[in-house]
């Protein structure tokens, strides 16, 4: 059995494979931030049963991992050494700490994604923010949904840019001249600065979606400004302009992230509709729950990156079409009327 251990910081990611002896099973080696179809054929060539592990505040490779059939395992902090200030621990500590105890470790379910087994702090969280949302939302300082009498909706999409998926959403957005909003993740966002400036010239709105999409709740507050405040540097220089929008990964958060991200300059954006496209439920089913959800000024959550993403592709026609069937206009994100004071928000 092969342990390997996939780090990232600034530059890209960091792959170290060690044997059941904990001893270096392969030389290390390194990716740039647009290189992940590289990393991900490197660890699948080693042709022989192996365990790949990533830290928690690594939630952009997983899909893509197990997507190409690799067994994936999330290291949490209790079973590694303390991070740094950016950065994952090292990837030898990652794949040590598989090799040294892998039931202490998690392994990631493609039908649940990077938060498997921690649904339950997820939601936790979630439902103790409940008055800090609100009143931030009276703030004008969190959007989750837009004026309810307007028929408008924004169509939003994570965790990219990830070719060819980001491309093939924009061929279908361009085709039907409907605008979006685009929340990047910093690892990405440098590694495909052609696929921002085409955002970019599309007409397309760009946020902000963290550098390596962490679990917020696990971060200090100097690791969650670093990776606002880096993610905001790239995608401004390969898209032009800094993000004024921020959105949490998983929507995770509680009381103190809240109030920590209120700090910053971006708006956060929640959403009130999500078919769940990362778990692949079908084409039809993804457009089919966009369309029974949908309500004027909704805040529709798909994804171009952090996996396969063509069934998202193959649905978005089906959901302009029947938005616009219904009379709706869409409209980037930073764009939805306010809503009135007396509406309420539940958004994840």
């Amino acid at each position: 059995m092969l342990y390997s251990g996939v780090a990232w910081g600034a530059d890209g990611y960091t792959v170290d494979v060690l044997d059941e002896a904990g001893r270096p099973a392969r030389p290390t080696a390194r990716f740039g931030r647009g290189r992940i179809d590289d990393l991900v054929r490197h660890l699948g060539a080693t042709g022989d049963a192996q365990v790949t592990v990533v830290d928690s505040t690594n939630g952009i490779l997983d899909g893509r991992l197990m997507a190409a059939g690799l067994t994936v395992y999330r290291a949490d902090p209790p079973v590694l050494p303390p991070r740094p200030a950016f950065g994952s621990v090292p990837a030898t500590e990652l794949a040590r700490a598989a090799q040294r105890d892998l039931a202490a470790l998690t392994r990631l379910d493609p039908r649940r994604g990077t938060q498997t087994g921690r649904e339950h702090d997820l939601e936790t969280g979630i439902a103790a923010s409940a008055d800090a949302l609100g009143a931030l939302t009276a703030a004008g300082r969190v959007l989750s949904h837009g004026d309810r009498d307007r028929p408008e909706v924004a169509l939003t999409f994570d965790d990219g840019p990830q070719p060819p998926y980001t491309g093939r959403v924009l061929d279908v957005l361009e085709r039907y001249g409907v605008p979006a909003t685009f929340f990047c993740v910093g690892l990405h966002a440098g590694g495909h600065p052609d696929e921002l400036a085409r955002m970019r010239e599309q007409g397309h709105e760009l946020g902000n979606h963290t550098w390596s999409h962490p679990f917020l709740p696990e971060l200090t507050r100097a690791q969650l400004v670093a990776q606002v405040e880096r993610t905001a540097e790239a995608v401004e220089r390969a898209g032009g302009s800094v993000p004024t929008l921020f959105r949490p990964p998983y929507g995770s958060r509680t009381p103190q992230v809240m109030r920590w991200l209120s700090e910053l300059e971006p708006r956060v954006v929640l959403w009130d509709v999500e078919p769940f496209d990362w778990a692949m439920p079908g084409a039809e089913t993804i457009a089919r729950i966009v369309l029974d959800q949908t309500r004027p000024g909704s805040v529709i959550l798909l994804h171009d990156g952090g996996g396969d993403r063509s069934q998202t592709v193959d649905a978005l026609p089906a959901v302009i079409e029947g938005l616009l069937g219904r009379g709706y206009r869409f409209v980037p994100a930073g764009r939805l009327a306010t809503p009135t004071p007396s509406a309420t928000t539940s958004a994840r």
